[in-house]
Formats: structure tokens, C-alpha cells, sequence
């Protein structure tokens, strides 16, 4: 069953991890949704600011963003109220992981690229 799926942190960068991602969760058939403030679309994508700018319901969220943007992410996924949140690796510091589980989320920390069995490196 697709899901919504939304990626914080993607990138027109298809080196980077959060570009594989969409591509990852898109070419399995989920609706994805780019989340990066400073892109306006993502491989041809809406991008949009925040969780917080999506009109509807989110079903889960994987996330791609330094430590230091990562607690204030929590806040607005805990605002939006999306039931799964991943948190990949490089986003998934102590601070974070604390932060999220504060806010009554469960993260899971771990690659959602490969919990989807996909090889990052060969997207």
C-alpha cells in the first residue's frame, strides 16, 4: 500500500542522501514529498519549507538533516503529527533521538533506505 512519504532534507544533489531517498521511496510507489526550505522543487517535485506547509496527512517521515536543525524538525513532525519517523544515519544524534522521544514520537533509528531493501549506493 502507498504511503506519503516525506523526505526532510531533499536535495537536487543526487549524491547525497536524501536526493536517493525520494528516489528510493518514489520509484517503490509512495507519494513523496520534498521538505527543504531552500529548494522549490526536488527531481521535479514541490518542495515545500516545512511538514507544516503540506496540505494533509503524512504517514511517515525520514529524515536527512544536520543535528543542529534536527530538534526544531521533531517539533514541527510532533506538530503535524506523523505516526513514523526515521531519523538516517548523520541525523540521528543523542539530542535529537532525546528531543523526538520528549515529544511522544518513536523514532526509529536506522537507514530507511535500506529497511525498504534498497542498496543506497546503487540508487
Amino acid at each position: 500500500m502507498a504511503r506519503v512519504v516525506a523526505v526532510i532534507g531533499a536535495s537536487n544533489d543526487r549524491s547525497k542522501f536524501g536526493n536517493r531517498a525520494l528516489r528510493a521511496f518514489r520509484q517503490q510507489g509512495d507519494t513523496v514529498i520534498p521538505i527543504n526550505p531552500h529548494e522549490a522543487e526536488v527531481e521535479g517535485l514541490p518542495a515545500y519549507p516545512s511538514v507544516l506547509d503540506v496540505p494533509g496527512a503524512i504517514d511517515m517521515a525520514t529524515v536527512y538533516v544536520p543535528p543542529e536543525a534536527g530538534e526544531r524538525i521533531m517539533e514541527e513532525i510532533a506538530l503535524k503529527r506523523i505516526p513514523e519517523v526515521w531519523l538516517n544515519p548523520g541525523a540521528d544524534a543523542d539530542a535529537v533521538v532525546a528531543r523526538a522521544r520528549a515529544l511522544q514520537l518513536k523514532p526509529i533509528v536506522a537507514c530507511s533506505i535500506v529497511a525498504i531493501g534498497r542498496n543506497p549506493y546503487e540508487i
